[in-house]
């Protein structure tokens, strides 16, 4: 199996643990915020921080100066399409649609990369990882398919978030062939920073970017950090891994958020998460051709003891 592809889905499982442990975080830091553009903008502006503390630290500022106008051009609308628009579509569709509903869209992501994913990025499939995709949208329609859909306002900004997300992902693959996926992860954040702070402006939102107690400060703090983690990791799993299969793997991160909640605030175990928990499980085996990688072994083993 290819070294890079085996590093690239290394990395989107920790991808996938983190932002399992962010959404379970941020239910928190954001509640504790009368604002959420404003908390989503201070966030943002936390972790560019963090990432310029990276670039500064692997040395990237020389890379960053070599860049072309189009690489910058793609940082930009990178940016606007992944880190400005999008967050704010979301945060508006969960204050008009159930979470159930929110959430189950919002899943849907990885369906939408790997329509998209052959045309433009020219990722095959195999067998295996077709079936893994069935998996995947079982496991997440096993637990918590919604009964009803509105199909208002609220569903189709929470759809519009996803598919601009989808778009970011199968364009940041085509960007990361030139630039490194921590100039990536800081132009996109940066940029979509920038027109974060410009709809707060036009909005008249800028006097709730401050914190208003040590609390919010705090979470603030976590939050930020989390998502540098989370942008970090995210990047460099999609340099290495293709895009269908790191935006798969990120499904996992749905049961490790509601493992949290029911360790720590419900204390109930979620018995109705084994299932979706054990398909996701398979499908991340077989779309990582940990499978074919064991039945080839096998195959060759046999055919080594029976010549």
């Amino acid at each position: 199996m290819n070294a890079s592809f085996v590093r690239g889905v290394n990395i989107a499982l920790v991808t996938a643990c983190i932002s399992g442990a962010a959404v379970f975080l941020n239910k928190f830091a954001a509640g504790s915020w009368a604002d959420s553009s404003a908390f989503t903008t201070s966030r943002n502006l936390v972790t560019v921080m963090f990432l310029i503390g990276l670039v500064a630290a692997l040395k990237k500022f020389g890379e960053m100066r070599r860049l072309s106008r189009n690489d910058w051009l793609n940082l930009v609308l990178l940016g606007f399409i992944g880190g400005s628009i999008p967050f704010l579509m979301f945060f508006k569709a969960l204050t008009l649609i159930p979470a159930s509903e929110a959430a189950f869209i919002h899943k849907s992501l990885f369906l939408w990369v790997a329509l998209f994913s052959y045309p433009f990025l020219r990722e095959r499939l195999t067998s295996w990882q077709i079936a893994a995709l069935g998996l995947f949208a079982a496991g997440i329609f096993i637990s918590g398919a919604p009964g009803s859909w509105s199909f208002g306002i609220g569903f189709w900004l929470m759809l519009g978030a996803t598919l601009l997300w989808t778009a970011e992902t199968v364009i940041a693959k085509i960007v990361l062939a030139k630039i490194s996926p921590v100039l990536v992860g800081w132009g996109r954040m940066f940029f979509g920073s920038l027109f974060l702070l410009a709809y707060l402006v036009a909005t008249g939102g800028t006097q709730n970017l401050l914190p208003a107690s040590y609390a919010e400060a705090g979470w603030l703090a976590i939050s930020g950090a989390v998502l540098f983690g989370y942008v970090s990791t995210w990047y460099w799993a999609l340099k290495h891994a293709p895009a269908t299969v790191v935006t798969s793997i990120l499904v996992v991160g749905a049961p490790i958020t509601a493992s949290l909640e029911a360790l720590l605030v419900t204390h109930r175990f979620p018995v109705k998460l084994v299932l979706p928990s054990l398909l996701m499980i398979l499908g991340i085996a077989l779309i990582a051709k940990r499978i074919e990688n064991i039945l080839s072994k096998l195959r060759s083993r046999s055919g080594e003891a029976y010549p």
